[in-house]
């Protein structure tokens, strides 16, 4: 995944001139997970600027080079860096094109490493899309395949909306084809990552890979689970969604972030407003706990597992 992003950038830049990079260790070092390795090199560092230690700052001059014609691509180096920049982001970048009557376009992406699964310490495993999936005039998508996250890359720089693009960076170093041809479904679709019959599972990012193996182990079991992968949370695509909801009449919906008043208990929400006929128990999420992130020692016992989600579909069986 992370050759991907890489490549997509490469060729973004390529393709249009405006594209700049920026933010903490980008050029010189090529980020932290060297997603951005060989771009200052190819580049220059008029186009790959490495920046000061300071997220409000990186924002606020992505958003006059914008204003300005040009076409941002920000790196958050780690989940929890971004509160410096969450003024700049909600209130400035998510608004200046309402307020100004859509007279003032803003095409910047927002790259964010986020999620557990790597042993790092405090701030650096957080998933804080909730706090701005709340946010009006914010895009968020989050790749969970290289196919996806290259082409969904490609397709966010070429927006003209502010993007934030969660990268689940535990998946940085997972393989798989990229299509040479650009994908056919719309940039916020979701995607039917397995087919099931008997029960709906749905997750974005690193969530979607746990959710594969639950699948998988709940057919050893007897069970068909049908894997949704939602892909973009904002717009959240519920088409897809609901139609696998109305077909298994069960569904256990899981991420990284905590339960409470997050994307999942919106997806619980909407689902039980849009499906309730057609659905035979309640719906159910697995998440983290309603706890700050642990110590890196404790982080299996935060993060769902297979595990946690089976005792899910187990618990939706039962009814």
């Amino acid at each position: 995944m992370a050759k991907a992003l890489n490549r997509a950038l490469v060729d973004a830049m390529r393709d249009d001139a405006k594209v700049t990079l920026m933010g903490e260790d980008v050029g010189e070092l090529g980020g932290v997970f060297r997603v951005t390795e060989g771009l200052k090199r190819e580049f220059g560092e008029s186009r790959v600027l490495d920046t000061p230690l300071a997220e409000a700052g990186i924002i606020g001059t992505a958003i006059g080079l914008a204003i300005r014609g040009f076409r941002p691509v920000c790196e958050i180096q780690f989940d929890g860096f971004i509160f410096p920049a969450f003024n700049q982001i909600t209130t400035q970048l998510a608004k200046l094109h309402n307020r100004t009557a859509g007279a003032v376009k803003l095409p910047i992406v927002i790259r964010v490493p986020y999620g557990g699964h790597i042993g790092a310490v405090e701030h650096h495993q957080e998933s804080p899309e909730a706090y701005f999936a709340h946010t009006p005039g914010l895009r968020l998508v989050s790749p969970s395949t290289p196919n996806d996250a290259y082409w969904m890359l490609r397709q966010a720089i070429a927006s003209d909306d502010p993007i934030l693009f969660l990268e689940p960076k535990s998946r940085y170093w997972h393989k798989g084809e990229v299509q040479d041809a650009a994908p056919s479904e719309p940039f916020h679709a979701s995607r039917r990552a397995r087919e099931g019959s008997d029960v709906t599972l749905v997750g974005h990012g690193a969530m979607v890979t746990t959710l594969l193996q639950a699948a998988e182990l709940a057919r050893e079991e007897g069970v068909s689970a049908e894997v949704i992968d939602l892909r973009s949370l904002s717009p959240l695509d519920l088409e897809l969604v609901l139609d696998s909801v109305r077909k298994t009449g069960r569904v256990v919906i899981a991420q990284e972030a905590s339960g409470s008043f997050s994307v999942g208990s919106e997806l619980v929400a909407m689902i039980t407003e849009r499906a309730f006929y057609s659905l035979e128990a309640p719906p159910l999420r697995v998440s983290g706990f309603d706890v700050p992130f642990p110590p890196a020692a404790l982080e299996s016992a935060f993060l769902p597992d297979a595990d946690r989600v089976l005792e899910a579909v187990d618990r939706t069986l039962e009814y």
